[in-house]
């Protein structure tokens, strides 16, 4: 994993710092924070050329993880140190060289018929440095998986895909055009997924450092804790809360459960929780910190840039499921206190002060940059404006952003940017070799197969791809190869529904009609009269992938199809949360395990039961109107799938209110589907009345269960 010695984490740890730095240390400090500056900059004024403000961004980016991190782990000795500043300097310099040199590669290859690429003996050398360093400096920061990915990526379009057999076979290009597409292609290292970077992602760790710093993370944990101590288990509700709130700051959930759960986890313990529990329950919640409006960790941001769809639209639809998604670890709080007896006395300890302190440095700015999003500003000129919104009011408070403070909330957005920005630029190399070679079709072929038309079948495959993805990939890169692959194929199958209905009635339009003779000549005949649903269901499972794929926009309204494409990515930016909280590999679950003193991969299990959510509102994206629903329809899913939620939730801890007969499991279980079917008032309503009978049945008995104990 990251490999980072312990010289490293103190240049690292410096850039934060203002004491007992080295004078290479303050270059690195000042360079961080002019680094941050110039990103602020060149997004609002100076506007840079794609290539020149990407490029930039990851030789900026890689002298950081260059001299923070070290090739090998263990003690790092002066030579060491020093090979990595020629390191970091080398790559540094080859991208700025990539930038300049394009112009004069189009004119030489103009000039010598284009046949080849005319990159000369430098651009050789700057192109294999930025690739290799990428490369390195990812296996750096997060181990072997990416940049194993990304050099059977570029083998894959080089020379691997002809030997390949099947669907995955694909031409060979030459060296010259993989390195072109590679380094100039709008899918490659300096394209559409490096510009996500710079413009939008680090501004929004930079803003999220000037939280920090500005103390609007203390007033999250305050007024967390004058909300929940109303509740039984309160401390549990500090820690979601928190955590909803944090993620808008951190952007990270393991970052989030380190931030949050020190706080959170012993409080909770003391509070009555079981240690697993409290770890399990900080793990749940700050995984949903990533789903948390408006920032919504990268994904958003990324979501925004492949599907078209404004920022603000992904926003808005996301901010019911993501409150559904928080009940439903309340819920599952809620029975678990009541089960054990917990009360509220422990959240008593509120720092007045410290909430004060935050409360306008939190709320301002978050306010301020929610509003310009929603109404359609860029996200960095959102966030740009927050920031000097935070700047200006924080000399209301006792946290003024003084010079001192800008410069360490500076350094310290610059430090937790680095890994995300060399992580994306890699990953831009796997994005240009599964764009070039058509491998996304195939995949999405394949899912079309495997899953024969089941929309339920697919959800589990895409699941299964997600969790095993995130075993070695962070959740934004999971989001990002996974959507490539299998986004397109999801809202195909999404739209194939109502295909479905139009062939069931029939198609009139004689020039579509006429596209079904590639399956059946007699097929136009038949289906102007219409067909019934289980041959319709047929006809599509048999059509070839690329006919479906040309007739889905005949069939369906361009506006529609937009709706299943934002599902789609939703549905699996949702799943790509997964490996958080999922055993084996469940990083947030680990880091609250560590501050918890509970068993790892125990506390896994038990932060994947608490964090059921994750599979449960993607099921509602696939198979009710949640997204794109008007406002009345949308209360109607929401209300009564909370029913649903919390039905599942006390099949699953084996307790309501009280105790659960075994008569009541059934009972249970239908009233939750019940609440699911989407639309159906006479049923959502029986469902939910039968699950608040049941609520206060169980806890009538449990309450004289409990008397008659003492």
């Amino acid at each position: 994993m990251n490999q980072v010695t312990s010289e490293s984490a103190h240049h690292i740890a410096n850039l934060e710092r203002t004491e007992n730095r080295s004078p290479f240390d303050w270059l690195v400090f000042i360079g961080a924070v002019a680094f941050a500056l110039w990103h602020i900059y060149t997004n609002l004024v100076l506007i840079e050329p794609g290539i020149w403000q990407n490029a930039i961004h990851y030789a900026g980016f890689a002298f950081l993880a260059a001299v923070t991190t070290t090739m090998f782990v263990g003690p790092q000795s002066k030579l060491a140190f020093g090979l990595n500043i020629a390191f970091g300097l080398f790559i540094a310099f080859s991208a700025l060289w990539i930038a300049a040199a394009e112009n004069g590669l189009y004119e030489r290859t103009l000039a010598k018929t284009g046949l080849a690429w005319q990159f000369g003996v430098i651009d050789w050398i700057a192109g294999f440095a930025v690739i290799i360093g990428a490369i390195e400096l990812t296996r750096r920061l997060t181990g072997w998986i990416i940049p194993a990915l990304v050099i059977l990526a570029v083998s894959y379009i080089l020379f691997l895909g002809e030997h390949l057999p099947g669907a995955f076979r694909a031409a060979s290009l030459p060296l010259d055009d993989v390195l072109f597409r590679s380094l100039y292609n709008d899918e490659g290292m300096f394209g559409i997924i490096t510009t996500i970077s710079s413009s939008n992602i680090t501004l929004f760790m930079i803003f999220g450092a000037f939280l920090v710093v500005s103390g609007a993370s203390d007033f999250v944990i305050e007024i967390s804790k004058v909300i929940a101590g109303r509740f039984k288990g309160g401390a549990a509700f500090v820690a979601i809360i928190s955590s909803a709130l944090t993620g808008t700051i951190s952007g990270s959930a393991i970052a989030n459960t380190a931030s949050t759960g020190v706080i959170t986890i012993p409080l909770m313990k003391s509070n009555g929780f079981r240690g697993q529990f409290a770890a399990g329950v900080e793990a749940a919640s700050s995984t949903g910190g990533q789903l948390m409006p408006p920032i919504m960790g990268a994904g958003a941001f990324i979501m925004a840039s492949y599907t078209g769809i404004p920022y603000g639209t992904i926003v808005a639809v996301s901010v019911v499921p993501a409150i559904l998604y928080f009940l439903s670890v309340g819920f599952v709080v809620r029975i678990e206190a009541v089960k054990h007896q917990i009360g509220t006395e422990q959240v008593a300890a509120i720092d007045k002060q410290k909430m004060l302190a935050g409360l306008l440095n939190f709320v301002l700015p978050l306010g301020v940059m929610t509003y310009l999003l929603v109404s359609g500003r860029t996200p960095s000129f959102s966030a740009s404006v927050a920031m000097a919104t935070l700047v200006v009011v924080s000399f209301a408070t006792p946290n003024k952003m003084t010079p001192k403070r800008l410069s360490k909330a500076l350094a310290l957005g610059i430090k937790t940017s680095i890994m995300t920005a060399v992580l994306l630029v890699a990953v831009g190399l796997i994005n240009n070799a599964v764009t070039t070679s058509g491998l996304a079709n195939t995949f999405a072929l394949m899912i079309a197969q495997w899953s024969q038309g089941s929309l339920l079948i697919a959800l589990a495959l895409i699941t299964v791809a997600s969790l095993v993805l995130g075993m070695g990939l962070p959740v934004t890169a999971a989001y990002i190869v996974l959507s490539i692959l299998s986004a397109p194929a999801l809202a195909g199958m999404l739209a194939d529904s109502l295909i479905v209905e139009q062939l069931m009635t029939g198609i009139s339009d004689p020039g579509v009609a006429a596209m079904f003779m590639l399956v059946d000549p007699e097929l136009p005949a038949r289906l102007a009269a219409g067909l019934s649903e289980a041959d319709a269901r047929a006809l599509l499972s048999t059509m070839p992938f690329d006919l479906s794929v040309a007739l889905r926009p005949l069939l369906v309204d361009p506006a529609v199809m937009t709706t299943f494409l934002l599902t789609a990515h939703l549905i699996v930016f949702w799943l790509s949360q997964d490996s958080n909280v999922t055993p084996p590999v469940c990083l947030a679950a680990f880091t609250a395990a560590g501050i918890a003193g509970s068993k790892p991969m125990a506390t896994g299990v038990e932060a994947w039961k608490i964090a059921k959510g994750l599979y449960v509102v993607p099921l509602l994206f696939a198979y009710t109107p949640m997204i794109g629903a008007d406002f009345p329809d949308l209360m109607r899913l929401a209300v009564f799938s909370l029913f649903g939620i919390y039905a599942l939730n006390v099949l699953l801890q084996n307790y309501a209110e009280g105790p659960i007969p075994i008569w009541g499991y059934p009972i249970f279980a239908l009233a939750a589907v019940a609440c699911f079917i989407p639309l159906e008032w006479a049923l959502n309503i029986v469902g939910a009345i039968v699950v608040f009978t049941m609520m206060l049945y169980t806890k009538r008995t449990g309450g004289t269960e409990a008397a008659a104990s003492t």
